[in-house]
Order: structure tokens, then sequence, then C-alpha cells
């Protein structure tokens, strides 16, 4: 039982940063530290891929005429796409987040609904008055 759990390590490290990142998302209300979070989830998915797509003893897809085994480059691939979709997605969240920052003063998720609590009164009051 051990030595099978011990044979899957690199599967148990992805597991812990899945979730270290997922609770990073869920629990913190800052929105830089959920960025964080779910570049660290991101990071795991990656991992995740790689670590399937490699095959021991496998070799680059080289043809040299000699019986060999060889490792599918397409999972390498892919991840390469999506890291770097991944790094214009985290660029994109935190140039959200510096608008947010200049509108609302906080980039605290309660900070920002109490402000738009307060916007959404006045603007009642407005109207009725």
């Amino acid at each position: 039982m051990l030595a099978a759990i011990l044979d899957h390590y690199n599967y148990w490290l992805i597991i812990f940063l899945m979730m270290i990142g997922l609770y990073i998302v869920v629990s913190r209300g800052n929105l830089i530290k959920k960025i964080v979070g779910l570049n660290i989830f991101q990071t795991s998915v990656f991992l995740l891929y790689i670590t399937i797509g490699k095959v021991n003893y496998g070799t680059a897809p080289i043809l040299t005429g000699q019986p060999e085994t060889f490792s599918n480059p397409l999972p390498h691939v892919l991840i390469l796409t999506a890291i770097v979709v991944g790094i214009a997605t985290t660029a994109l969240g935190l140039a959200l987040v510096v608008r947010i920052r200049e509108s609302y003063g906080s980039i605290e998720e309660e900070d920002i609904s109490v402000s738009e609590q307060f916007q959404a009164e006045s603007e009642v009051n407005k109207i009725s008055s």
C-alpha cells in the first residue's frame, strides 16, 4: 500500500498544489491573492499533463532507423500554448485589478461590495427624491 502511494508521489504533489490553489481562491478576499491562487492551480494542471505525457525511457520522436520508444510531444506542445494563454489571462486579470482599485479604492471583495451597495442606495435615493 505504501509502495503504491510512493510510486505516484508526483500525482500526490499535483493534487496538493491543486488544493492549495483552490483554497486560496475560495478563502481569500484579496483579488491579487485570488489571481495567485489561480496561477498555482493552473501550474498544477500543467504538471499533470506533463507527467501524463512522459514515457519511461522514451526519446524525442526523431527517426534514426533503430527501434526506439518515443515520447508523445503533443502534451508538451499543448502545455506551451496553455502557458502563453495563462500569462495573458494573468496580465488581463492584473489589469482589471488595477482598474478596480482606481474605481473603488480597494482590492478587497468585501470593501468593493460595501462600496457598490452604498452607490446603489445613493442612486435609489436620488431617483426617489
